[in-house]
């Protein structure tokens, strides 16, 4: 709760200050058939009985402190050293905003640039850019940056069935009144070869997940040299934090990568705020959205940074904007950014192979167990797919009573995949958890 110092007099001064004589004159300007209806509320209560309020509520929620979590699907419970939280409450950093004038920002500057080598050193990249909102609308604008390239002479992307299917919803709301089609995600049975099978000279972008929504990984070079011999650039939906163990995307031919920050040190959080991850080749870097703070000298010797590249902002090109992606997750990169510099290069591989192997070990235990079935065949990361012996929705509120999360229902998305859960291990997993999550499972399946 917020404590709200203004009087009475002191509303009526601001009031006086901007000519109006009551609060009701503020919202003038609005019709009011077109204004919220009064509403119904309840007798205001005392600040004791709000606050006793807000606590039964807050309780009402399930966390990953008291529930083991076994749900993914685009936001992991992963371990946050102490450190993270210390620096990202320091007032000089949580009340700051996007910074307009680099002069006086030299600080949340340097977050930026340090957050940018990171990411490219995670990927492969060249560049990389301040952030987006989150990995949803990196991905949009990475279709975006696919169009422009092309000067909008080519009108189809090709989007993976295994992205994550709120990204590609994301992108197809991007898109709306575009000349432009989406195929590739129809039917689940598309894999790489068909997509490779799906590429021609009208196509704009390739876009793909690794690992992708399904956990799986797989090799994609191919793909990568098609859409390259094809003149189309080639997207990957990357989690940064398998890319402290897998091989980077660059690697694969990749001319875009983006992806969700948030296990990189940002709490699930209820859903947000998030963190999108850019980065891109050098020979884009003036079709990127968003911001670049580069690093520079001054006159007397010392370090700057500065932003080198705003190329969307409205201010500066307006009408000719094709993005209105201006700003970025200032605090979720300062978060990022002190994570991965106290994780380090083998405290961020360590983390990996621990969820890598902790969910091998939930995979094969799940898998002997009567009714139900791994769906992967070849090799995942932290999280698997399992068929499951009745509906997901009942096995997982039956979960509830052992303090188990359980996974996410991929019926939800896929016709394919009805009674299939998508379960996600991270390193924060103890083996007594895992256990615990197989004897319930065994226990709600019969």
């Amino acid at each position: 709760m917020n404590y709200i110092p203004h009087t009475d007099r002191e509303r009526q001064e601001m009031l006086a200050a901007i000519g109006l004589a009551g609060i009701e004159d503020l919202y003038t300007a609005i019709p009011e058939e077109v204004r919220f209806p009064e509403l119904d509320l309840p007798e205001p209560l005392t600040e004791m009985e709000v606050l006793d309020e807000l606590q039964a509520l807050s309780e009402a929620n399930l966390d990953t402190r008291h529930f083991s979590c076994f749900l993914g699907a685009g936001a992991y419970n992963h371990f946050i050293p102490a450190v993270v939280d210390h620096i990202l409450r320091r007032s000089e950093f949580y009340t700051a905003y996007t910074p307009y004038q680099p002069e006086v920002s030299q600080g949340t500057l340097q977050t930026i640039f340090e957050f940018q080598s990171m990411m490219c050193q995670l990927t492969g990249m060249d560049v990389s850019n301040a952030s987006h909102y989150d990995g949803a609308t990196a991905l949009a604008e990475a279709v975006i940056l696919a169009l422009n390239h092309h000067r909008r002479k080519r009108s189809k992307v090709l989007l993976s069935p295994a992205i994550h299917p709120h990204f590609r919803e994301v992108v197809r709301t991007y898109m709306q009144g575009m000349d432009l089609t989406i195929h590739g995600d129809e039917s689940l049975k598309t894999s790489v070869k068909d997509l490779i099978e799906k590429i021609d000279e009208d196509t704009t972008l390739v876009a793909v997940q690794y690992p992708d929504f399904l956990g799986r990984i797989e090799d994609l070079t191919a793909l990568g040299q098609a859409a390259q011999d094809a003149g189309a650039l080639f997207c990957v939906v990357a989690n940064p934090f398998a890319l402290g163990m897998l091989k980077p995307p660059a690697e694969f031919g990749a001319d875009i990568v983006v992806g969700e920050g948030q296990p990189l040190g940002i709490p699930t959080s209820f859903g947000g705020p998030y963190l999108g991850v850019f980065t891109t080749r050098q020979k884009y870097v003036r079709k990127m959205a968003g911001r670049l703070v580069g690093e520079t000298t001054d006159t007397r010797g010392q370090t700057g940074y500065v932003l080198t590249l705003t190329p969307r902002e409205q201010h500066i090109r307006r009408e000719k904007a094709s993005s209105n992606i201006c700003t970025n997750q200032g605090l979720m990169v300062l978060a990022s950014t002190v994570y991965l510099a106290a994780m380090g290069k083998s405290g961020l591989r360590k983390a990996a192979e621990l969820s890598y192997h902790k969910a091998h070990y939930a995979a094969q235990q799940i898998n002997a167990l009567d009714g139900y079935e791994l769906w992967n065949k070849g090799p995942f990361f932290h999280e698997f797919v399992v068929r499951c012996p009745r509906p997901v929705e009942e096995i997982n509120e039956l979960l509830l009573d052992f303090a188990i999360i359980g996974g996410y229902d991929l019926g939800q998305d896929y016709e394919d995949l009805q009674d299939h859960m998508l379960l996600a291990v991270t390193e924060l997993m103890a083996k007594e958890n895992i256990d615990h999550l197989v004897e319930a499972l065994r226990e709600v399946g019969s």
